[in-house]
Formats: C-alpha cells, structure tokens, sequence
C-alpha cells in the first residue's frame, strides 16, 4: 500500500483523519490562499486542495510510491469567502457577518500521486444565533478562531453559536470524512487500518 502524506498543519484535520484509522504522514504545503478576482467558492476550495496536495508532493523526502492528500475548507456568507482571520478587527467583522444568519462551509479534499489527481467536495449549511459584540471580542481573545475559516470552530467554543447545521459536520471541522474515506478507497488506501 503506497504512503499516505497529508499536506496540512491543521490538527484538526489530523484528528479526522486518525479517527478514520488512516496512517499518515504530515508534511508541509505552504501555498498562497489568496481567492483570485471573481474565482467562484468551489473552485476556489478546489484549487486550494489541489495546490496543497501538489506542494505537498514537492516537499516529499521520501520517493517511491505514495499519495499525497491535501484539504481546503472555507466559509461562504453573503457571496463572500471568508478564510482565516489577519487580526481581530478581521475577525469581529466576519462574526457580525455570520451572526443571526445561514452561510454555507466548502471542504474539498485533494489526493494526488505524481500524475494523478482526484478530489471530492464536501458542504454544510451553518446557522447561526445573533452574536454580540463583547461576545464577539470575548471569543477572540479565546484564542481560537485565529487559524480558523470564518473565524469560528464549531468543534470548541464557536459551538454555542450554531442553531442549525445541515450537511457534512466533518466537512465544518475541515475534512469531510464520507467524501475523504471515497476519495482513499477509489485509490487504493483503506479506512479503519489495524496495526
């Protein structure tokens, strides 16, 4: 079975993957993330995971047979792509953003092995209850939704303002399990490993 890298220093995305029982390796995929002029939300995420994964492969120490798999999540909220927050200001806007209203999450998982490429996408439509602002900056000071799309992690803190989540859980963390175990399985690497 080939070697499995994941292009990414999210641990959260680390976990997920774990928790599906997948060995891997983490390397490091330092790409520009800035969305292009009018680049639509799922080929941006898209792109994003393809570049992770192909970054991914150049900064293999290994050679030989192997797969890298590379992750993008972001957040969608009135047209707009919100990724991670700069600083505070960025973040307090994005929550006033969300606040009181659905947005929608896109995380597209990427797996290349040198010459191929697949990719699978995974949504979820968020609700969120109002959110003021001494909340907001309380929240902040928290420290995290600082690497975080939106700027909220709906699996610590940022929970409390989620009313409603319809599609993909997984995918709001950041890695759509169902759509990932696919995309590993079509190409040869199996879930739920014993060691």
């Amino acid at each position: 079975m080939p070697t499995l890298y994941l292009a990414s220093s999210s641990p959260r995305r680390r976990e997920l993957l774990t928790q599906i029982g997948v060995p891997f390796t983490v390397i490091n995929a330092a790409i520009d993330e800035t969305p292009r002029p009018g680049e639509e939300s799922h080929a941006y995420v898209q792109r994003m995971a393809e570049e992770k994964a192909r970054a991914g492969w150049q900064s293999r120490s290994q050679p030989g047979a192997a797969h890298v798999l590379g992750a993008d999540t972001a957040v969608i909220a009135q047209g707009r792509i919100l990724g991670k927050p700069r600083d505070e200001a960025d973040a307090l806007a994005m929550l006033a953003l969300l606040s009181g209203s659905t947005h929608e999450v896109l995380t597209a998982a990427a797996l290349f092995d040198g010459t191929q490429m697949d990719i699978g996408t995974a949504s979820a439509r968020v609700t969120f209850r109002p959110i003021d602002e001494a909340e907001a900056r309380a929240y902040w000071a928290s420290g995290e939704p600082v690497d975080k799309a939106g700027g909220y992690g709906i699996q610590g803190l940022g929970a409390i303002f989620v009313e409603k989540l319809e599609g993909s859980y997984s995918a709001v963390v950041g890695l759509g399990l169902y759509e990932t175990a696919a995309l590993l399985q079509r190409n040869g690497i199996a879930c739920w490993q014993v060691s």
